[in-house]
């Protein structure tokens, strides 16, 4: 079983930056490609970006593109995801995933497993 506790998140001023962190227990971190999601009050659960295992891939949602950056240090079993020049739109509570499975790593379904999630709230 894996486990996945996300840190970092808060309130930050339009334009402002954070770092989430997202920790796995266990021994397998490095097994599993990494993905973080976010999602806003009344929305659907959206891609934000994903890591490869040896973290030499990322991708990114459009929305995020140049101002988010995912990175990981498989030695200290984390996952990171730090986020510049924020806008309101990016406030929604924000989940760190882990996936082994072989399907498009924007989706959903293609994570086994999931953090409880860290708000981010952006103000104007």
């Amino acid at each position: 079983q894996v486990q996945l506790v996300e840190s970092g998140g808060g309130l930050v001023q339009a334009g402002g930056s954070l770092r989430l962190s997202c920790v796995s227990s266990g021994r397998t971190f490095s097994t599993f490609t990494m993905g973080w999601f976010r999602q806003a009050p009344g929305k659907e659960r959206d891609f934000v970006g994903s890591i490869t295992r040896g973290g030499s891939t990322t991708n990114y949602a459009d929305s995020v593109k140049g101002r988010f950056t995912i990175s990981r240090d498989n030695a200290k079993n984390t996952v990171y995801l730090q986020m510049n020049s924020l806008k309101p739109d990016d406030t929604a509570v924000y989940y760190c995933a882990a996936s082994s499975r072989v399907l498009p790593l924007w989706s959903t379904p293609a994570y086994n497993y999931w953090g409880q999630g860290t708000q981010v709230t952006v103000s104007s």
